[in-house]
């Protein structure tokens, strides 16, 4: 399989979220549903001069037909000739299964997730390990979840169940399995909050902190509302630094569309270029908007220099 040649903006992970931490702002993790949606979120990156994070997962690629292949062409394609300078990674989000993110880091991907959080403690570490060790080799970072998110889309989890993250595990967990980032359950869900409204643990958050060194994870970031976002971004010596938005930037989508399902890769393939254009222009104002006003990351960039 031809493997993707890397820009020199196309960084690990870890490069974007150290920063972030330090200078307590988080970088969006955007996940575009499709491969045609990597464009806006990347031109909303570079207008906002903020690094970024584009993201597809495992169970994604079965419910929309993406293919990683194609998903890391397009965005190799854009940051190229679209002349993307900002900094930015490609990710790989909730993922299970080896061979997939085996084959994510062979086409391009410079960050992985291995999601092993719905076994035992130990089994998870054991899991986890195994995939650092592998995608260190290949000089790969390695995100992973200790603790679980409650959803309500089951797109990147399978149950409704949600168990909070404790401290002491999570000092553990990133000590024996070497990982590069690490996804937390404090108090965010998937999809959209029908029910509960989110509550950030900050208490928590600030133990976690406290215990661990590596740069932390928000999943369930759409929904949440941004005063509670920030709040949880600027906890003493750095809080959380990566914030997933999915559903947001999916529901935007169908609305343009007047639609209530989902759309594939196909669909959008099919779409005339005036309604394609329409979506996209969407998008890119809602990457916006959270860029500046959720994530603390306009001109971020200037970061890295």
């Amino acid at each position: 399989m031809e493997t993707n040649i890397k820009e020199n903006n196309v960084i690990q992970l870890t490069k974007v979220l150290s920063v972030a931490m330090q200078n307590q702002f988080a970088v969006g993790s955007f996940t575009p549903r499709a491969t045609k949606m990597i464009a806006p979120i990347l031109r909303a990156a570079q207008e906002k001069n903020s690094a970024v994070i584009v993201q597809t997962s495992e169970r994604e690629q079965e419910r929309y037909g993406i293919n990683l292949t194609e998903f890391s062409r397009e965005f190799y394609r854009v940051v190229q000739e679209e002349n993307i300078t900002i900094p930015a990674v490609l990710h790989l989000d909730h993922t299970k299964d080896f061979s997939v993110i085996a084959e994510a880091i062979e086409v391009g991907f410079t960050s992985v997730m291995i999601d092993a959080s719905e076994h035992p403690f130990k089994k998870n570490i054991e899991i986890t390990k195994t995939v650092v060790e592998y995608a260190h080799s290949k000089g790969v970072t390695v995100e992973a979840e200790l603790g679980k998110l409650g959803t309500t889309d089951f797109i990147e989890t399978d149950v409704d169940e949600e168990l909070f993250t404790e401290p002491e595990e999570a000092k553990q967990f990133v000590e024996e399995t070497g990982i590069d980032a690490l996804a937390v359950s404090v108090g965010t869900s998937h999809g959209v909050y029908l029910v509960k409204d989110p509550k950030i643990d900050i208490e928590r958050l600030i133990e976690i902190r406290t215990l661990t060194s590596v740069p932390l994870v928000l999943h369930g970031g759409s929904g949440t509302p941004s005063e509670m976002i920030k709040n949880a971004i600027q906890i003493p010596n750095g809080g959380i630094s990566k914030v997933n938005i999915a559903t947001d930037l999916e529901h935007t989508m169908l609305k343009t569309l007047n639609r209530e399902n989902y759309v594939t890769e196909k669909e959008w393939s099919e779409l005339p270029i005036e309604t394609l254009t329409l979506v996209q222009n969407a998008v890119q104002n809602v990457v916006k908007e959270k860029i500046e006003h959720f994530l603390i990351s306009s001109n971020s960039a200037s970061y890295y220099v």
